[in-house]
């Protein structure tokens, strides 16, 4: 039992680790996108889809994944390998500088590349752990969480830097990853059942009630989240115009995020013990409010600022494995890695609109104080459906009876 259960913490953690390091590729040109924008005379628009663009490529390839079942067919550790690599070659073609449209390209197949690992790697974990899977899947998003953040704290720490080195860093990072993935992980002994390729999973998926409303809870939550995380330095940076804050606006953005993984690992520890939609229903009703509150913090005194954006990052991202969790123990043996493929694809395509509507409504309102407020709609929406969820009779099956 002990020499088991050592097994599942390593394996946690190497996985985790894998994670951290494939994902520096998501929002590497988003940290340097000031300097971009300069190299190219980027338009609004175009900078906004170098962001955008790894979401497009995530959906195209969770769905594809999703209808293929990829992840219940193939041995996952060869997946995730094969997409680390990806992700590091369609990373490392920015150096090449091939223009607005080459790097948009280039941040599209990033995107299709980490969806072969994000996915994936939940329902890797999952095989090691079923007592305990909030929590292990709570480490892995705040793996997610932490290896997102990474580029801006390269770029905080070497504003001197060329952006070159920031892309190069996340290359080389995602080059590790599929090291690890390939060396030194195997499945856990509960493995899922494998399935075959079969196109009707989708119907299935969309059939299944309590599965829709643990998705229905993550499209909220998806409103909200990727929109804040991707537009946070920009509004950070018009909040301290006049340059009197403490710190560097990149180092609060990495900070922002960052304190995210933290808050995956506390929430995957609390939905265990209280259950994953009371847990999901409390981050989402703190992150709603934070999202609410901010723009009155926009030119408040700077640690009440500090305070109520730490504060969101904290709880913006920690409900998230939850969800994943629930797709986990709400969908059939043979559609949990086509489930958890569909929950993201149609989450992350939800990305797309909020990073594009973000800046646009900034622009309406001739600055970005109040443009937050178009992400509450999002953890108000997501919070009703894992209550609706909590009063159904599956619910039992979440987090062994704790709803």
């Amino acid at each position: 039992m002990v020499h088991a259960s050592r097994h599942k913490w390593r394996a946690l953690t190497l996985t985790g680790l894998a994670v951290v390091l494939s994902m520096t590729t998501w929002f590497s040109a988003t940290a340097v996108l000031s300097e971009l924008s300069r190299l190219w005379s980027l338009t609004p628009a175009e900078s906004a889809w170098l962001t955008n663009g790894v979401q497009a490529g995530f959906v195209l390839g969770a769905l594809a994944s999703s209808v293929m079942s990829l992840a219940d067919i193939w041995p996952m550790t060869r997946l995730m390998t094969a997409s680390a690599v990806l992700a590091a070659v369609a990373n490392a073609m920015l150096l090449l500088e091939p223009g607005v449209m080459g790097a948009i390209i280039a941040r599209f197949v990033t995107g299709v590349a980490l969806a072969g690992i994000y996915p994936p790697a939940l329902k890797f974990i999952a095989t090691w752990f079923v007592r305990g899977r909030g929590l292990a899947m709570g480490a892995l998003v705040g793996a997610l969480t932490l290896g997102s953040a990474l580029p801006h704290l390269v770029r905080a720490f070497g504003a001197t830097f060329p952006w070159q080195a920031v892309i190069a860093v996340s290359s080389a990072a995602a080059i590790s990853a599929a090291i690890v993935f390939a060396t030194t992980l195997r499945e856990g002994p509960h493995a899922f059942a494998r399935a075959h390729v079969d196109i009707r999973q989708i119907g299935a998926i969309l059939r299944n009630r309590p599965v829709m409303l643990a998705n229905l809870g993550y499209f909220g939550h998806m409103w909200e989240l990727y929109a804040m995380w991707g537009w946070f330095l920009a509004y950070a940076t018009a909040a301290n115009a006049s340059g009197m804050w403490p710190l560097d606006v990149s180092l609060l953005a990495f900070a922002v995020v960052a304190v995210g993984a933290p808050g995956c690992i506390l929430a995957g520890a609390l939905a265990d013990r209280i259950g994953r939609c009371a847990t999901t229903a409390l981050a989402m009703a703190i992150s709603g409010t934070c999202a609410l509150l901010i723009g009155f913090m926009f030119d408040a005194p700077t640690w009440l600022f500090l305070t109520v954006a730490l504060m969101w990052g904290l709880t913006i991202v920690a409900d998230s494995a939850q969800f994943s969790a629930a797709v986990t123990e709400l969908s059939e043996p043979t559609q949990v890695g086509a489930g958890l493929a569909f929950q993201m694809g149609v989450g992350f395509a939800i990305t797309i609109f909020t990073i594009w509507l973000l800046p646009l409504v900034a622009d309406a309102l001739g600055g970005w104080r109040w443009s937050f407020l178009v992400l509450v709609p999002g953890p108000v929406i997501g919070l009703a459906a894992m209550l609706i969820l909590r009063n159904q009779p599956e619910a039992a099956r979440l987090a062994g009876g704790k709803r």
